[in-house]
């Protein structure tokens, strides 16, 4: 099978998700030696959850069906180019590859426009639209002390 052959599986899903009103026009699978572990369509509405992006839902398909939190040697095949989050899940999920069909610039012609995430990261805390304080760091580096000395942590 081909990259081809995988990416219209994903195409489906996300004309799938549009059709049965579960979610917007995402979908994404995650193939490893030619077996699909995982599925996802976009489910923001349906599970009323802003994280249900159809990348996130394929991560968390596939790291269930692996019984492993990650997705070595796996591909990513996603019908849009991932968001900032489902970016940012895909990386700590570490798989080998990504490979996507529409571009951000498709996304955002529909009105999924995630530029502003973007321009965000790129501000200041102070400049930041969504306000954003730091607090009691000292008592938070307990808990980062605490697994920095503990012998038995499994990293990742």
């Amino acid at each position: 099978m081909n990259d081809e052959h995988y990416m219209h599986i994903a195409i489906q899903l996300a004309i799938d998700s549009v059709q049965t009103g579960k979610g917007g026009p995402f979908g994404a699978i995650i193939v490893r030696n030619g077996l699909i572990l995982g599925k996802g369509q976009n489910r923001v509405l349906i599970d009323k959850d802003p994280t249900a992006h159809a990348e996130v839902v394929a991560i968390r398909d596939a790291c269930r069906q692996l019984d492993h939190f990650q997705l070595e040697g796996c591909t990513i095949y996603t019908s849009c180019e991932p968001c900032p989050m489902c970016l940012g899940a895909i990386y700590w999920a570490r798989p080998e590859r990504i490979v996507f069909g529409c571009t951000k610039e498709d996304a955002s012609a529909i009105a999924f426009d995630d530029a502003f995430i973007y321009e965000e990261l790129d501000k200041s805390l102070s400049d930041r639209q969504l306000p954003t304080s730091q607090i009691l760091r000292e008592e938070c580096l307990k808990a980062f002390r605490l697994w920095q000395n503990k012998a038995d942590r499994e990293s990742y």
